[in-house]
């Protein structure tokens, strides 16, 4: 998944309008975007809307749910075969993420799922959510985690420069938490300029190179940029296919290492970053 557009869960119009935006995941928000007098009523909506999806042809949907009892409603309302997953507001600690899952266990017993379907994908938007990142990421069910970096700035006091090194750290954290519990890598957080497209281009591929995999947009003007920013060139592709294919053959006759054609040796780790890449081609 490339691109992770968000979408209110109280707007009908919005919803059936998103599914042809050009991402590949929906986030339907039932979390920030949703005042609270709504909930119920933008609760309700959002099943429906699934329930009635087509099972193929369509960007995968996840919902954003509230933190505690009221996440753990929106959970058993939306869970469905054509649920992706739930992404848990808030999520400051394994617990939260463990409670969410007893939800999830008795709302796919209840629609005929098998029980650990729905995957979760924890929000971090704390600095106690970031330092326990590394937890949260092994907790059941957790498919990947996303930062929000919206509220962790405010919570920081951190105001973010031209390069965004000011969350470097953060990010970089998230990252390795990520690969240390043997997940996918985590969603890039969101920019909230949604009108200046280069800046949006350009740090989507300084998140790219930090080890992120896709970014959640908060407009539809940012998939396009999103997807292409993630999506490999096809001359990418092919050095990255030669590679694997050329270091098999070196270790099919007994080598365990080959020189690439710029001189530089490749091993083991080094085909491992390629055949990740190949994992991204359209």
């Amino acid at each position: 998944m490339r691109s992770y557009l968000y979408v209110p869960g109280d707007a009908p119009q919005k919803l059936d309008k998103a599914l042809h935006r050009g991402a590949d995941a929906l986030i339907v928000d039932l979390e920030d975007a949703v005042p609270a007098a709504g909930k119920d009523r933008a609760r309700a909506l959002v099943a429906e809307w699934l329930g009635a999806l087509p099972a193929t042809g369509r960007p995968a949907v996840w919902v954003r749910v509230n933190t505690g009892p009221a996440g753990e409603a929106d959970a058993r309302a939306v869970a469905g075969p054509n649920l992706a997953g739930v992404c848990l507001a808030k999520a400051d600690s394994p617990a939260q993420v463990a409670a969410l899952g007893v939800a999830l266990a008795g709302a796919e017993e209840a629609c005929g799922l098998p029980v650990g379907t729905i995957a979760v994908v924890p929000l971090l938007e704390s600095a106690a959510a970031v330092l326990a990142a590394p937890a949260i990421a092994r907790a059941p069910r957790v498919a990947r985690l996303q930062i929000g970096e919206a509220d962790l700035r405010a919570e920081l006091g951190v105001t973010l420069g031209p390069d965004e090194r000011e969350l470097l750290f953060v990010r970089s954290q998230v990252v390795l938490a990520a690969a240390a519990a043997g997940i996918a890598p985590p969603v890039a957080p969101v920019s909230t300029d949604y009108r200046d497209l280069a800046a949006l281009r350009a740090s989507t591929v300084a998140l790219r190179r930090l080890g992120f995999l896709g970014r959640a947009c908060i407009h539809p003007a940012q998939v396009e940029v999103v997807n292409e920013v993630f999506t490999p060139t096809p001359q990418e592709l092919a050095a990255a296919a030669d590679l694997v294919r050329r270091f098999d053959d070196a270790v099919g006759s007994g080598a365990g290492v080959l020189v690439d054609v710029d001189g530089r040796m490749v091993d083991a780790a080094v085909v491992r970053a390629a055949r990740r890449l190949l994992t991204l081609a359209p």
